[in-house]
């Protein structure tokens, strides 16, 4: 079994909204992501999608991107991004996945000897700067999500079981120090963790990285040349 992770299709099958005004690089990308799933996947494998699934509004409209990414290989697990204003609830949201296709939210699963826990995160403080109180409403919550998401992830967890921490927003700011949430994943020791989010060239653009020996996962298709990354 092999753990493979990708984010940030932003869908739009029943209601189209093309990509390529925002770069030459999202031409065509899903037939180029579709061409790598079927050279990398296997039905036993996993394929993470770190949130950003869909640009639909309501969830009846999320159901064609939805069973689109149903249709792939693999056993697929995704979480809410920031754009998935279709993602209401999660029991809604488990109800239409179709089979070999889960949703996490503030909880895990565990699939094999893999254990997937995670949630979607908010902005981090920049240098010289602190949040706004709105804004620091949420990332206070986030992190409670996170803790959630680790303890769950803990107690499924058995021994030579791998954890992966999947998140949307990146876990750090833009000088890639550490924060409460990256010292929070660093105390249940996962061996990895993919995000996404990012787009165009911004200075967090770095496609691995390690953060207290751990190894954190770029995953947004237009910054991955649309392939799949490979956790290792």
């Amino acid at each position: 079994m092999k753990v493979f992770a990708i984010s940030d299709f932003h869908l739009s099958i029943n209601n189209p909204k093309p990509m390529n005004v925002f770069g030459p690089v999202w031409d065509n990308y899903l037939e180029t992501i579709e061409r790598d799933w079927a050279e990398k996947v296997t039905d036993d494998d996993i394929v993470l999608v770190a949130g950003d699934l869909s640009w639909a509004m309501r969830i009846e409209d999320a159901r064609a991107d939805i069973d689109y990414l149903g249709s792939l290989r693999g056993h697929k697990v995704i979480i809410r991004g920031n754009h998935d204003y279709w993602w209401k609830s999660i029991s809604a949201v488990r109800a239409i996945l179709p089979d070999c296709m889960y949703a996490v939210q503030n909880d895990a699963i565990k699939i094999g000897n893999v254990v997937i826990c995670g949630t979607r995160l908010w902005t981090t403080p920049e240098p010289g700067r602190t949040l706004s109180p709105a804004d620091k409403v949420i990332y206070d919550r986030e992190l409670l999500r996170l803790r959630m998401s680790l303890e769950a992830a803990a107690k499924l967890r058995g021994e030579g079981d791998s954890l992966i921490v999947m998140v949307h927003y990146p876990p750090f700011n833009s000088t890639f120090a550490p924060t409460v949430y990256t010292d929070a994943i660093s105390e249940f020791a996962p061996d990895a963790v993919v995000y996404g989010h990012l787009h165009g060239s911004s200075g967090r653009v770095c496609r691995k990285l390690l953060i207290g020996g751990i190894p954190y996962y770029l995953t947004s298709c237009d910054l991955v040349s649309n392939r799949l990354v490979q956790v290792s």
